[in-house]
């Protein structure tokens, strides 16, 4: 099948990251992480707000009662969006100054799972972590090199998970009610060659859209037998991550990056760092928004576990 992108946003970042579609408000929002930014666009009127937080940014999850939760380069953050203040919630790996945290995003239950990768290239330093609504903070998994895409199967029975250096996503049982996670098996390997997998999304057919870092492309794969099922080309190797949006859901947001590519590489690439969208012939479900409360009693009760 022949897809036609569109750039959404041409501004390249360094690397946008984290797409975020508001269903209610009809906003795109996404991260550019070394630089510190949270992006927010209006695509019906174009108008664009940009949040600087002062440190590397990873992902950004919306709020039931408004604003947003951050996973970034020192912790979990609430954000108001209406003046830009941090509230800082947890940072579990204050202990390693040498990580961040990097993808991030909300259960059906309003929990937010994000995880953590090193900024100085050590394998199996990361950890994935999940924020429940107690505001307590779970370490779920260890020893993983880069924490990446996180998304559920429609039914929430599913977990899919990927650590980019494994270049393999794995589904694990899920356990809605309390957020635990079992019976890790592989469900999708990316063949050699074609990058590794960074972000991910859903679609409601339970297919899984993967963008492939180094791979020029977005993916549709069948997580029951792990077939590949459909390609986005993108005019850019480093693709990140990708969301359902617009207003009916058939629409998907690409993400892509510029770090790390030489000039030869960048005037090869003229979009790379760019935003693109494309229409496809499935729905996408909504992101769930966190219900954890930013009041100053929650703030002072974040604990680990």
């Amino acid at each position: 099948m022949t897809h036609q992108l569109k750039i959404v946003h041409s501004q390249p970042a360094d690397l946008a990251e984290g797409p975020c579609w508001d269903v209610d408000g009809k906003l795109l929002y996404w991260v550019d992480i070394p630089a510190g930014k949270i992006h927010i666009m209006n695509l019906e009127t174009q108008v664009e707000q940009i949040i600087a937080i002062g440190q590397q940014v990873g992902a950004i999850a919306l709020r039931k009662s408004g604003g947003a939760i951050l996973a970034a380069q020192h912790g979990l953050y609430f954000l108001d969006l209406e003046t830009g203040e941090i509230v800082h919630l947890a940072d579990p790996e204050a202990h390693l100054p040498d990580n961040r945290f990097n993808d991030g995003k909300c259960d059906a239950r309003g929990r937010f799972w994000a995880g953590t990768m090193s900024m100085n290239g050590k394998k199996e330093e990361g950890s994935l972590y999940c924020l429940d609504q107690d505001m307590r903070v779970r370490k779920m998994l260890g020893n993983v090199g880069v924490s990446n895409g996180i998304s559920w199967s429609p039914d929430n029975s599913i977990m899919y998970y990927i650590d980019s250096l494994t270049k393999q996503v794995n589904a694990f049982d899920y356990e809605l009610e309390t957020g635990e996670i079992s019976n890790p098996r592989v469900v999708v390997q990316i063949p050699e060659g074609q990058g590794v997998p960074d972000g991910m999304t859903t679609d409601t057919e339970g297919m899984l859209w993967i963008a492939q870092w180094g791979g020029y492309k977005v993916s549709r794969w069948n997580p029951m037998d792990g077939t590949l099922l459909d390609e986005i080309k993108v005019p850019a190797a480093q693709v990140t991550s990708c969301v359902f949006g617009g207003e009916t859901l058939d629409q998907l947001f690409i993400t892509s990056a510029r770090q790390g590519l030489n000039p030869q590489q960048l005037s090869e690439q003229l979009y790379a760092g760019a935003v693109f969208s494309v229409q496809v012939n499935v729905k996408g479900m909504p992101l769930h928004t966190t219900i954890c409360d930013c009041s100053a009693r929650w703030h002072s009760a974040v604990r680990y576990k």
